[in-house]
């Protein structure tokens, strides 16, 4: 027997600001996701909350998605979808875990138990599978079942969305790209959400290196839709991957007003623009948009991606040898709260940067000891499993680099080259670890890792020709081991 699913009534929308185009129950049906609500309220505003997942924007006309959110449960409050999406986009975000968060813990439960009580689709219960098994760290079995779920429903956005996150989170390149190539031929333009596609498509190609083709999708998801902030982001990476520097700079000047109000990635916009600035060595002008776009965003945000692309900017601006001043203390008070949280490798490695830039010992051994005892228990936490052989000599790399042991550094650093994919992020993100072992290097008083040096900044020339980056860095080991 299964329990009542809600005491909500068909009725006239409460919610009124939801614009007519969201889709009600039989909109669902009719595409062949249906939801099991018999709330029309509740289906809409499940749309509207999937709709700025998918622009990466809260949209205030609708109360953001945490207004969609308390909305939808007021609608129907055991509306297993709703908890799914609300849940989901809770664990995506990484900004907390379930192992020390009770109350995140709780909301899972609830979402498991509402599934169990009710008589729901088969793709629902899937969907709720997916998502406790992602709580758990469990990465790849929950990718598994949203494929499975896009097997028999190509064209379920929440699927496909939480499954590109999860294959970012994994570094998993080649799923992530193919898993929105299998995808496509089943969706039609008449499709709600089809012209974000072309955003998600181009990512997936640029991350395993088919610049041309992800240029391409970019340029035609723009074309469509000017302000897909996902887009604007790949084609970022594009110009990133290629040192079009020149290029990505004149890009972003030119479509600022086009993607500034995606607010959840216009923080991560403004960092691809400062690493063009940085590129071209104008460290100022990079310090000016980390002050007045990134940290600011940061600060209001309190979003995970906005932390660490603050911490990245600061760490590679240090490298150059930028003094940043009282930044890395600010930072701190954003990052340290996170220090046992540790969901993912790459949100640690970052927090890592930020409590050795502010000077904080004691922070930066808790953060490391915390993650070696994981790694004795990881149980089936995929990013568990990867901290003994990656994330805690990739840790153990970045105090000794700190310490000024550069040799020692290096040491660690080397081996972990071809094995920091998996510890998720994007190939312009892992750049940073691929720059920290350059400087180790360069830094040695060892010929041999001097040598080492030059011929990973070689490796680096024929990836990106002609970046000012890699030039400045072979200029500078020229003069240091003349």
């Amino acid at each position: 027997a299964s329990a009542p699913r809600s005491a909500v009534k068909p009725q006239q929308d409460r919610f009124h600001m939801t614009p007519a185009s969201f889709r009600d129950c039989q909109a669902w049906r009719d595409e062949g996701l249906p939801l099991s609500t018999s709330s029309n309220e509740a289906c809409k505003l499940y749309d509207a909350i999937l709709t700025q997942y998918v622009k990466w924007k809260n949209d205030e006309t609708l109360g953001g998605i945490e207004g969609c959110l308390s909305a939808i449960r007021a609608a129907d409050p055991n509306f297993v979808m709703g908890h799914v999406i609300s849940t989901g986009l809770e664990l995506v975000a990484t900004t907390s875990s379930t192992r020390v968060d009770e109350r995140l813990a709780g909301a899972v439960r609830r979402t498991v138990e509402l599934a169990d009580a009710q008589d729901i689709t088969h793709r629902e219960k899937l969907h709720v599978r997916a998502m406790e098994l992602f709580s758990r760290g469990n990465f790849p079995m929950a990718a598994d079942v949203w494929e499975d779920i896009l097997l028999d429903h190509p064209t379920d956005m929440t699927a496909l969305k939480f499954v590109h996150d999860t294959y970012f989170y994994m570094g998993a390149q080649l799923p992530m790209r193919d898993s929105v190539v299998r995808v496509l031929p089943h969706w039609k333009p008449h499709v709600p959400l089809y012209r974000y596609l072309n955003g998600m498509l181009s990512f997936g190609l640029l991350e395993t290196r088919l610049y041309d083709q992800a240029e391409k999708a970019a340029m035609a998801g723009l074309a469509l839709t000017p302000d897909d902030a996902w887009a604007v982001h790949a084609l970022a990476h594009v110009y990133e991957m290629r040192a079009e520097v020149d290029k990505g700079l004149s890009f972003f000047q030119r479509t600022e007003k086009d993607w500034q109000s995606a607010d959840i990635l216009a923080s991560h916009n403004y960092w691809h623009w400062a690493l063009y600035l940085v590129e071209k060595g104008q460290y100022e002008e990079a310090l000016e948009i980390f002050d007045s776009q990134v940290f600011r965003l940061c600060r209001s945000s309190g979003s995970m991606l906005d932390m660490v692309d603050s911490c990245s900017l600061l760490y590679r601006l240090e490298m150059e040898g930028v003094c940043v001043k009282d930044r890395w203390r600010e930072l701190l008070h954003l990052t340290q709260p996170h220090s046992d949280d540790h969901v993912t490798l790459f949100n640690d490695l970052h927090f890592l940067m930020a409590s050795l830039g502010a000077k904080d010992g004691d922070t930066s051994r808790r953060l490391l000891e915390g993650l070696q005892e994981l790694a004795k228990e990881p149980g089936d936490n995929q990013q568990h499993q990867m901290a003994a052989a990656v994330g805690v000599p990739m840790g153990q790399a970045m105090m000794e680099y700190d310490r000024g042991n550069h040799d020692r550094a290096l040491e660690l650093l080397y081996p972990l080259r071809y094995k920091i994919v998996g510890m998720g992020g994007s190939d312009a993100q892992r750049d940073l670890f691929s720059q920290l072992m350059v400087h180790a290097a360069m830094k040695s008083e060892k010929k041999r890792n001097q040598k080492l040096g030059r011929c990973l900044l070689m490796e680096r020339d024929t990836l990106r020709p002609n970046s000012p980056l890699t030039q400045r860095l072979m200029r500078k080991a020229l003069v240091l081991h003349d």
